[in-house]
């Protein structure tokens, strides 16, 4: 086994997307060569109403896949073909844009007015970007769950792990979504595929990934959003770790445990032409999904 080495660690930073939907983004609408086959990543948490309850009104994506993880609150969807939905606490959707489809999405607090959940963008290969929409809601019952001997903690959404397949199938960048709490003071290895791009996304506590500098098996940190320094700090609320190659990850969680996303995809390795939500693979393209935008032709199926 090889264990990973960080390549880069990136704080999420704040933005707002919708209609004033306060959130932060930890990638997105830049090179994707890092990230390849994942195009965007949004932490969408807040405990002010205000700040994220007018959501993301109509809207259109086109040649890739959204994928919608809450934690918190709910999120009520609703699309052009006619499809409705609710999202909540645990819930998922897959979504496969296609083609192309119109919808919005309006998130909703809990009673305590706390919202919270991610969403990833997944690119699709040329062959696929214009095939038929389809949707994939799973419910948190249906996500299997693992829990370890030494009490780690294992949500698999997509892909397999340890032995368990997540309800999410079928999908194009062959990915593994993996939802993980390593107790406090827990040293743990997680395997990997070697040929997946892979990144972990920290949303509770704190902890340490193994660095390449660490060949004698010391554990080295280094600060969230400092890719320069190497400090004894460890990563911890809103950061993303970029990986590079290998076939394990190794983590050691700090005093209050360490929860985070653990997501690896196969790299599509094409050329990216963005038009916000549409994402395809020349200008010329690009320009046709305006026109039919406009033209009212940008429904397919």
């Amino acid at each position: 086994m090889s264990i990973r080495p960080v390549k880069r660690i990136v704080s999420a930073q704040p933005t707002m997307e919708g209609a004033g939907v306060h959130l932060h983004r930890a990638f997105g609408f830049g090179e994707t060569s890092e990230t390849d086959p994942f195009l965007l990543f949004d932490d969408f948490r807040n405990e002010v109403p205000q700040q994220y309850q007018n959501g993301f009104p109509w809207h259109p994506h086109r040649g890739i896949e959204t994928i919608t993880y809450v934690l918190a609150g709910n999120v009520e969807h609703a699309d052009s073909l006619g499809n409705r939905g609710l999202l909540g606490a645990g819930d998922v959707q897959w979504m496969t844009a296609g083609s192309g489809i119109v919808h919005h999405e309006m998130p909703k607090g809990d009673p305590q007015g706390r919202m919270h959940g991610f969403q990833l963008w997944a690119n699709l290969p040329s062959a696929l970007k214009m095939t038929a929409p389809r949707y994939q809601d799973v419910q948190a019952k249906d996500i299997a769950e693992i829990v370890d001997d030494d009490g780690t903690i294992v949500r698999v959404i997509c892909g397999e792990f340890w032995g368990r397949r997540g309800p999410v199938d079928g999908i194009a960048a062959d990915p593994c979504y993996l939802d993980v709490f390593v107790p406090a003071h827990v040293r743990k290895s997680l395997p990997v595929d070697a040929y997946r791009s892979t990144f972990a996304y920290i949303f509770q506590g704190r902890g340490s990934f193994r660095h390449a500098s660490d060949p004698m098996g010391v554990l080295t940190e280094r600060t969230a959003g400092n890719d320069d320094d190497l400090v004894r700090d460890r990563s911890g609320n809103r950061s993303l770790i970029l990986f590079d190659t290998g076939d394990e990850v190794v983590v050691h969680a700090g005093e209050e445990g360490i929860r985070f996303l653990l997501v690896g995809g196969t790299p599509i390795k094409e050329p990216v032409a963005w038009y916000g939500p549409i994402v395809m693979n020349t200008q010329a393209e690009l320009q046709e999904a305006v026109r039919e935008l406009r033209a009212g032709t940008f429904i397919k199926h």
